[in-house]
């Protein structure tokens, strides 16, 4: 167990200390993609092969969702979707309160595009299990026909940061862990418009933008799914955190690891441990990781409902213009100043959801929600009780 004041050093506050860290770490988004993970790799090679497989899920899973939406076949489908989503958005927050059918209709693992979608996660799933090179998860989202080159070269940074974090809190010759972070943080935001915001946006944005719900109402599956991967890669960091600051969760990550295919379950997303229903966030999964930096917290979390709300997009049912609706959440995202948010307000909505509902945490246990109503629910009552009906 380390020294806790070795651990909780001050950040670093010097540019000379900055410039000589960041040459450590690499401003080169190219230089870096093409470095890191080799300390991934040497501990937990399982990890490793994870993460990269991720990056290719990912990816594969925006195409199929723009596909699947696209379907004549589904028409109907499509049809009746939009009208429930539409009814759901008109309700006032009393009629949602009240309405235990809402409640229900809205968490339910019903999909309009049942074969479609199962098929859907089968193959996600075969791309996940297969073992993928840094070369194949670098160019993972190169030519991705559902969302922006811009859009996926985001993702794909973000990627490189998380990345990076991962190597410093397996790098045992780093003492300083903090001030280590915060130069990775500068490193990836010398990219002005390829990195997201590292200040908390308006949480209520995930849940109130246009084509809000879509994707988890839409593919239950496959959200289930992309939420899965995004619980594993905040409770695989939390595991390594949590073995540098105390030796009895030495074996965090094998618990981490086996909770996560646990959540992944059957092929067709049959499972015990169910996959989160709601998009897990730092602060509940990975508590240590926002202790340590809220900015680094921030900016993964960031990533995850960029992520999700260009999801929400491909997935609304009849929407016109999607490219330029996605365009317009991601320049929401990378806007350092704008649409900003207390980090009050941001630690209340992460948490608001449950952490049971976001996947449980990463090594402690959890065997019931804390929580008997779903985030968008919750917002509904708090808004209820302090607001009147629209």
């Amino acid at each position: 167990m380390i020294n806790s004041q070795q651990f909780w050093l001050k950040p670093v506050k010097t540019l000379c200390a900055i410039i000589a860290c960041t040459v450590v770490f690499g401003v080169s988004s190219q230089t870096v993609s093409a470095q890191t993970g080799d300390k991934i790799r040497g501990e937990y090679p399982q990890v490793a092969d994870l993460l990269n497989a991720f990056d290719v899920t990912q990816a594969k899973a925006f195409e199929a969702i723009a596909r699947i939406n696209s379907e004549p076949a589904y028409e109907l489908a499509r049809a009746n979707l939009q009208e429930y989503l539409a009814m759901q958005k008109k309700m006032t927050k009393s009629d949602f309160v009240n309405s235990d059918g809402a409640h229900r209709a809205m968490n339910s693992t019903a999909s309009p595009y049942f074969d479609s979608e199962v098929e859907a996660r089968i193959n996600l799933l075969n791309a996940m299990r297969t073992m993928r090179s840094n070369e194949e998860a670098y160019a993972a989202y190169v030519d991705n026909t559902a969302i922006s080159s811009h859009a996926a070269e985001i993702l794909r940074r973000g990627r490189d940061f998380e990345n990076q974090l991962f190597e410093i809190f397996l790098d045992d010759s780093i003492a300083n862990k903090q001030s280590a972070v915060s130069v990775a943080i500068v490193a990836y935001q010398s990219d002005e418009t390829r990195s997201v915001t590292s200040s908390t946006k308006e949480s209520s944005f995930l849940i109130e933008h246009d084509q809000a719900t879509g994707f988890a109402t839409a593919f239950p599956r496959l959200s289930g799914l992309l939420w899965t991967q995004q619980w594993f890669q905040l409770a695989s960091l939390e595991a390594i955190i949590l073995r540098t600051m105390d030796t009895q969760f030495a074996d965090g990550m094998d618990t981490a690891l086996e909770r996560f295919w646990n959540k992944v379950g059957t092929d067709g997303g049959m499972s015990m441990f169910p996959a989160p229903s709601e998009l897990p966030m730092a602060p509940a999964i990975a508590p240590d990781l926002y202790s340590l930096s809220p900015e680094a917290a921030v900016i993964l979390d960031n990533l995850n409902i960029l992520e999700t709300v260009l999801a929400d997009i491909l997935s609304y049912p009849n929407v016109e213009d999607r490219a330029t609706r996605m365009d317009a959440a991601v320049a929401r995202f990378t806007n350092k100043g704008a649409n900003g948010s207390h980090n009050a307000e941001y630690l209340l909505f992460a948490l608001r959801g449950g952490i049971y509902n976001q996947g449980g945490p990463a090594v402690g246990q959890m065997m019931y929600s804390e929580r008997n109503r779903s985030r968008a629910a919750m917002d509904m009552v708090q808004a209820a009780t302090y607001g009147s009906d629209r």
